[in-house]
């Protein structure tokens, strides 16, 4: 079978050093990727004088799918956000981000294995802010019925694909009548659609202390856009943190896979960066492949590398942050070898 372009966006800091380590694991996978090289962030500003280069979005505009490390927005100078501009320009409209439990990460809880499904486009995330008056200044949340049906349609989807057997929703409609009312009726709409999926809506408030009490009894979080930021990266906190999750921004005609954390430009070139939510998030889009283009090659690619790094953590092979002592190259050498014995 003849290798899939992808667009690959290595990012700032510590992203090239992940983005490397990651391409190595996805080659010895037997996954026949090829990569197409382009840049987001500031280190696409001193080339293209801007933080999302159009040569980039033509490029997953052509492909359909990009990998993406970690990109710096530069505060207070101009530029919109790298993630919110993606979303925007090519309408990822569903956010999606995996978190379990794995072996050899040892957390209060053993046996997370939530989904969030957030909605990516709208909300107070559109950033509709504006002055009333001196010392007066407003931000609008925004609600359309096109968006809210599309996100509960996708996620009882997903749900149907994944095998999974529960949607709850986390809403704070009793004050937000309208908005939130808005997104918690096109939910029901789509839950009656899958009568085989239960069905569940917790104000968030409530819904956070159940969380935080019991992370074993959700399945998929179903969220709008401000409230499914906040809960990924507490999600993620429950199962180790943002370097041992991956993440999806995914639409009708492109989706981007990404490495949720941050650039980490002070350990940049020390080799010492976890490049283990990169390769999830690759895993998650050899997955994708295979679903929707019946490529059954990446499938088989990306249970190996699952499997490989699940034997990694579980036998403490790992990079400094999760307790071990590996370099970025190491673990990604580690995950190699693992791969061959499969």
């Amino acid at each position: 079978m003849s290798a899939r372009k992808v667009v690959l966006i290595p990012g700032d800091g510590i992203g090239p050093e992940i983005a490397e380590a990651t391409k190595n694991v996805i080659a010895a996978s037997g996954a026949k990727i090829e990569w197409v090289i382009r840049a987001a962030g500031v280190s696409a500003i001193e080339k293209h004088r801007e933080v999302l280069p159009e040569v980039t979005l033509e490029a997953i505009r052509e492909h359909k799918i990009a990998l993406k490390g970690p990109c710096t927005t530069p505060i207070g100078e101009g530029f919109s956000s790298v993630n919110v501009e993606l979303r925007k320009k090519l309408d990822l409209y569903a956010a999606v981000r995996p978190v379990r439990s794995i072996e050899g990460v040892k957390t209060r809880f053993s046996d997370v294995n939530i989904v969030i499904v957030r909605e990516n486009t709208e909300g107070l995330y559109s950033g509709v802010e504006n002055t009333v008056s001196p010392g007066v200044v407003m931000s609008m949340k925004v609600a359309t019925e096109r968006s809210c049906e599309r996100i509960a349609r996708w996620a009882f989807e997903y749900a149907t694909r994944r095998d999974r057997k529960k949607v709850t929703v986390f809403h704070k409609a009793n004050i937000m009548k309208i908005t939130d009312g808005l997104f918690i009726k096109k939910s029901r709409e789509a839950s009656e659609q899958y009568p085989d999926i239960e069905y569940e809506e917790y104000i968030i408030d409530a819904g956070c202390m159940r969380l935080v009490q019991d992370p074993v009894r959700f399945d998929i979080l179903l969220l709008e856009n401000l409230y499914g930021d906040v809960m990924s990266d507490l999600c993620a906190g429950l199962v180790g943190g943002l370097g041992v999750v991956p993440g999806a921004n995914i639409g009708d005609e492109y989706s981007v896979f990404e490495a949720v954390h941050g650039s980490a430009p002070d350990i940049a070139g020390l080799e010492i960066a976890n490049p283990l939510a990169l390769i999830m998030s690759a895993v998650m889009m050899l997955r994708y492949l295979a679903d929707s283009e019946g490529r059954e090659d990446m499938r088989v690619a990306a249970d190996k590398i699952k499997t490989a790094y699940n034997i990694a953590l579980s036998n403490g092979d790992a990079t400094r942050d999760l307790g071990g002592s590996l370099k970025t190259a190491d673990f990604a050498r580690v995950l190699i070898q693992n791969i061959l014995k499969i």
